[in-house]
């Protein structure tokens, strides 16, 4: 890592941590619970409260929207997702904010559950869509449990299977794949796309630092980004190098404290301090001007150009 990108990144660290996070004393942590959705859940998403007004969509996993979005009646120590809190962090009286991912989904589920289409038909032209896929594509492409994978990488090859679970024959794809068909279909109605890397897993390398998904879904989302010529936020980076700024005593107050260890989802102080990385890199996006639409409470929240590349 140059000099000046260590800098850069040491800023956006300074810049987020200006907040204080805290966590539950806890003797005996409680178990952990899972938040994704089973076949008898009903989903209920938002959509834009105006119509009138452009709006900003997110879509991805539960790492963005957790389950009914509610801590699980936890409060700030349950699980949350970043999409909940940075919603804070815009003019809402300007912009509608609209969190549509779902917890337990990849890019491919997303996309054949339905939820890509119905949320496509609530975008228009001037609206904004960001999406941070890549927590479920490692799947199995084929079981009767999620069949939620996706082909690893960007390219085009795909294949055909029987699906074990939906018992109809499905093509799957690659990750880039799906993730560039949602850009395409975004440009298509006049919407901007926006591409995020997925946030970190609370893993440590055996240097101590944070285990990264360069070569895998983070760079194969930044690659996309790139080819697609659409903005790129890498959260995976930025969210991982502040980490190891901050160290691991720092880092577990992020996360629920539960058994077994939570290294994925963030309690809500996770989630807000992760949303400050996304206002972070909304501020630097070169395309799309969703910057205009943020408010007094992100002023302090410094810009990164490690954020655009």
């Amino acid at each position: 890592m140059n000099t000046s990108m260590s800098a850069v990144r040491r800023l956006i660290c300074v810049s987020v941590l200006g907040w204080t996070c805290s966590a539950l004393a806890q003797t005996t942590p409680p178990p952990a619970v899972n938040t994704d959705p089973n076949a008898a859940a009903r989903i209920v998403l938002p959509e834009p409260a105006n119509p009138q007004l452009p709006s900003v969509f997110f879509i991805g996993d539960s790492t963005v929207r957790n389950g009914r979005d509610d801590g699980q009646n936890k409060g700030a120590e349950g699980q949350w997702g970043w999409g909940n809190p940075i919603k804070a962090y815009f003019q809402t009286d300007k912009i509608n904010v609209v969190n549509r991912a779902i917890g337990g989904l990849s890019s491919r589920t997303y996309l054949t559950g339905g939820h890509w289409q119905r949320s496509l038909a609530l975008m228009k032209p001037g609206d904004f869509v960001i999406m941070q896929f890549g927590h479920n594509d490692n799947g199995p492409l084929n079981d009767t449990s999620r069949a939620r994978g996706t082909i690893k990488g960007i390219g085009e090859e795909a294949e055909e299977i029987d699906n074990l679970l939906t018992k109809l024959p499905e093509t799957v794809h690659s990750y880039g794949w799906y993730l560039r068909k949602f850009i395409a279909e975004a440009r298509a109605k006049g919407v901007q796309a926006i591409v995020c890397s997925p946030i970190p897993r609370k893993n440590w390398d055996a240097n101590g630092k944070i285990n990264r998904s360069k070569a895998s879904y983070g760079g194969w989302a930044e690659q996309v980004a790139k080819q697609e010529k659409a903005d790129f936020i890498d959260l995976n980076e930025n969210i991982a190098a502040a980490y190891d700024i901050m160290g691991k005593d720092e880092v577990m107050k992020l996360f629920p404290v539960v058994t077994p260890d939570e290294h994925t989802h963030t309690n809500l102080a996770g989630a807000e301090f992760n949303a400050r990385v996304v206002v972070a890199g909304i501020k630097t996006l070169q395309y799309a001007q969703l910057k205009n639409y943020l408010n007094d409470k992100s002023v302090d929240i410094k810009s990164t150009a490690v954020s655009q590349k």
